[in-house]
């Protein structure tokens, strides 16, 4: 338990066990869960849960936040269960605390955990008092969820952002971003938003705008620090990602089973740096895990992709790559394709092809093929693929643009 300001607990808990997010998301630096206690004069509001496997710790940091008080209410921002997990056996052990989430938020516990007794429904702009604190709540659907809602405490100017302005990474030690290194979150961020809500950039949006005229002075999403501080850098994080913009650099990405698509990319990659584009990342679908691809392509403009024709289509890793871009709904990106091939050239038409369904590119994509070893052609051919993406990127004067 961490007492954060009179009246005003964090009762979250630190994940460094789990390997992978959903199964599916590396996690090397952990990830946190993040429950909130907020005391007002008559009531208790316990504002978001934690991942089953997380009971015992949740509970004992609210007895020693709160001693044996049972929270009034449980606030349900979020129901995905590494938030909502632990409702049915908070549900045994408070059995007088009541449930608020919206209408979709109730059916889903319903769904998830059999409980429909002792239950309030609220609906957008609905209030609750606690007695010299009042919550208001916001409705903010698809981000990511169809019930997430946001919880503001009109007081503190404090918002419960569920999952929104999230991030990966456990807290090590100081829960407000005043009390920790802010930087070591910052590209886990990135790779949060663009694997867990990338796909739902015009929600945010819609959210960002519902509290365009709200001071807000404190952020407190569900997973990563408090912020205070940085809240403003972290909406801007967001705002930008939601609207698909993106710094001036460019994301690589290549399979090669055997050197060749690997070297093309090579020869990219230095002409580019030749041209002034110091924002270069490379990555190797096949050794790179798509997490770390997605959070680069979600952050610089320009995006070069490359592979070898594979059993007459195309190299898996890369097919599994367009596949999330698309899914994404990734647009306003500088695009390039290149391949490689023995016989029977197949993968760069499919890479434009996957490029034509997305709103990525506009439709002339710059292409490079080559036949076997690339020769001094294909050599070329890749320089020339190199400055027109530069060009696009800097402008012909060689400035950001």
């Amino acid at each position: 338990m961490n007492k954060i300001f009179d009246g005003f607990y964090y009762v979250g808990v630190n994940d460094r066990v789990t390997h992978k997010f959903e199964s599916l998301w590396p996690i090397p630096l952990g990830v946190s869960y993040n429950s909130y206690l907020v005391k007002g004069e008559n009531k208790i509001a316990l504002i978001d849960g934690v991942e089953l496997s997380e009971i015992d710790t949740l509970n004992e940091n609210i007895h020693e936040a709160i001693g044996k008080t049972a929270p009034d209410y449980l606030i349900i921002n979020h129901m995905e269960p590494d938030h909502s997990g632990a409702i049915k056996i908070l549900h045994n052990l408070y059995p007088d605390m009541v449930i608020v989430g919206n209408s979709k938020t109730l059916d889903m516990v319903k769904g998830y955990y059999g409980i429909t007794e002792n239950t309030l429904k609220v609906a957008d702009n609905d209030t609750l008092d606690l007695g010299g604190l009042t919550l208001t709540f916001k409705l903010t659907p698809m981000v990511h969820w169809p019930e997430t809602m946001m919880t503001y405490v009109n007081e503190w100017k404090m918002l419960f952002s569920g999952d929104a302005f999230g991030c990966f990474g456990a807290i090590n030690g100081g829960i407000l971003d005043s009390d920790t290194d802010v930087e070591m979150y910052i590209p886990e961020m990135y790779r949060y938003y663009s694997n867990i809500v990338g796909k739902y950039g015009a929600f945010v949006q819609k959210a960002i705008a519902k509290f365009a005229d709200t001071k807000i002075d404190y952020i407190c999403p569900t997973h990563g620090p408090i912020w205070h501080e940085a809240r403003e850098r972290v909406v801007g994080i967001y705002d930008r990602l939601s609207k698909y913009e993106a710094e001036t650099g460019v994301t690589i990405v290549y399979g090669s089973m055997y050197g060749h698509t690997e070297k093309m990319a090579d020869t990219i990659a230095r002409q580019l740096a030749k041209r002034g584009i110091k924002n270069i990342r490379i990555h190797n679908a096949a050794n790179t895990d798509l997490s770390y691809i997605l959070s680069d392509i979600f952050k610089y403009k320009g995006l070069i992709i490359g592979a070898p024709t594979y059993s007459n289509s195309l190299f898996p890793p890369i097919e599994a790559l367009l596949y999330a871009i698309a899914n994404r709904e990734v647009k306003n990106r500088v695009v390039a394709s290149f391949g490689n091939f023995t016989w029977g050239g197949q993968a760069v038409k499919r890479i434009n092809a996957a490029f034509e369904q997305t709103k990525l590119a506009a439709p002339d994509v710059i292409s490079v093929e080559a036949k076997m070893n690339p020769d001094e052609a294909a050599h070329n051919n890749c320089i020339a693929l190199a400055d027109a993406v530069a060009d696009n990127l800097l402008g012909q004067d060689g400035t950001s643009n």
